[in-house]
């Protein structure tokens, strides 16, 4: 207790995520924020029906927050309006502003832009997806319906003051070529310092995609993660984006490329990108693109190089077969690779392929500690594969997602005996829509440590339940 007798704490980071709040409780939540004791600097009131009343209620006191999380709370342009009234008055706190599925339009668009273009404005992370999050440190704006036309009032605004944006989400909106175009323009400006551009789902055309490959290549040392998931590149565009990767200043970390339209052709321009300039590129996700076997073949060449270290690689749905593992797994027994993480979800590997993969799993060498294996025609036999390398390798391992498969009571048997290793270190095993028949208590229990009794709890059983 203090000298006056009253009670003082503090609230870091509350999360009202998701409470069923109205713009009713408004009132009490601004005047809570205007009290001198109060301390709060950042504040979640995502996925409430606050309204744009709710919103201009909390705007004289939402400018002194560092981050503020709006997403999905039915503001409208008007909303909009209060809250760039607010950061007019005090922009230099806010840096992470989530505006993301609501719907502010370009006219709401415009009104926040012109707190960008105030040299005092520290935003950092920006994100105008489909109703999406909007200012300060990220800036969402995520499917928000913005245009063309609110692009351009954006790029406007990005251009008077490049500095401090470090993070630019449009995705599922609808920028339209010359959107992209003006947008890119910001990125050839030796001040912009943005690390990350979200763009899935914006129907970029293939001038866009020029474009935006044009203005990388011109300033490429700033950019870490691109996302342009969901656009229809194809394989002669992902060539134009290519020599954004060769480029030795390339920084970039993550590349994003779900469902683009991308087969092997396209994988090969890309193969050889990362052979010339390898070393920064730690995460890349390639799917829902039919690759074939060919392509992942030329994938994992790239990932036995020496100077290779990505990380973490998505291939769920890429038309890929048993054919194709034993050049994976001779990329996982390279002492080169670098793989923590790797997702063959959706393909039709069956327990041949497993079979050959868990060759490479097997291996000292190997690292991985993720593996996605959901709706990959897996049965005991892929099972029995995957428990010999857990014992010939069991240090690494800490997830595998088997959902969707048909591993049975034999195939689970297998698995659930690796826990006896006292080296064992497997944490997480998904296996989801469980078809398994037979006894329901036989699984080992005996001298089992704290992380195998973990292992058994986080067990993600449909139809099947270990009795502890």
């Amino acid at each position: 207790m203090s000298p006056d007798n009253s009670l003082h704490f503090t609230i870091y980071f509350p999360r009202l995520n998701g409470c069923k709040l109205t713009w009713r409780c408004c009132e009490a939540l601004a005047s809570a924020l205007s009290s001198k004791s109060s301390s709060l600097r950042q504040l979640d009131l995502g996925n409430n029906d606050l309204q744009d009343s709710g919103v201009k209620k909390l705007c004289p006191f939402n400018c002194r927050m560092f981050l503020f999380r709006l997403s999905q709370c039915n503001i409208t342009e008007e909303g909009c309006a209060s809250l760039a009234s607010a950061l007019r008055l005090n922009p230099s706190h806010p840096r992470e502003l989530d505006l993301s599925r609501n719907n502010p339009g370009d006219s709401g668009v415009k009104m926040l832009s012109t707190v960008l273009k105030d040299p005092k404005c520290k935003l950092q992370k920006l994100r105008q997806r489909v109703n999406a999050k909007t200012f300060n440190h990220h800036h969402r704006m995520s499917g928000c319906g913005v245009s063309e036309e609110g692009c351009s009032s954006l790029a406007s605004a990005l251009t008077s003051n490049p500095s401090h944006l470090r993070e630019l989400d449009l995705s599922r909106n609808g920028p339209g070529g010359s959107g992209v175009e003006k947008l890119s323009a910001v990125l050839v400006d030796p001040h912009c310092k943005l690390e990350t551009l979200r763009l899935s789902n914006c129907s970029i055309t293939e001038e866009g995609c020029a474009s935006l490959a044009s203005a990388v290549t011109s300033n490429p040392s700033h950019l870490r993660e691109l996302d342009l998931s969901g656009n229809n590149l194809g394989d002669s565009e992902l060539e134009r984006l290519t020599v954004v990767l060769k480029n030795p200043q390339c920084k970039l970390e993550k590349l994003l490329l779900s469902d683009c339209g991308v087969t092997a052709n396209g994988i090969s321009f890309l193969s050889s990108a990362l052979k010339t300039n390898p070393s920064f590129l730690r995460e890349l996700d390639m799917s829902g693109n039919s690759l074939g076997d060919s392509g992942l073949n030329l994938l994992s060449a790239v990932l036995e190089n020496l100077h290779c270290n990505l990380e973490t690689l998505h291939l769920k749905d890429c038309n890929l077969t048993e054919r194709c593992c034993g050049a994976l797994a001779s990329a996982l027994s390279s002492k080169c690779c670098s793989l923590r993480e790797l997702d063959l979800s959706g393909n039709k590997l069956k327990n041949s392929g497993v079979e050959l993969l868990c060759v490479g799993l097997g291996s000292p060498h190997c690292k991985v500690k993720t593996l996605r294996l959901s709706r990959c025609r897996v049965t005991d036999g892929g099972c029995s594969s995957l428990a010999s390398a857990l014992l010939s390798n069991p240090s690494h391992l800490r997830e595998i997602n088997l959902d969707n498969n048909n591993p049975g009571y034999s195939g689970l048997r297998l698995l659930s005996a690796v826990m006896e290793d006292p080296t064992f270190k497997l944490e997480t095993l998904r296996l989801g829509f469980l078809n398994c028949s037979g006894p329901t208590a036989r699984l080992p229990v005996a001298n089992r440590g704290a992380s195998q009794i973990s292992f058994l709890l986080k067990c993600e059983l449909v139809h099947y339940i270990p009795q502890i």
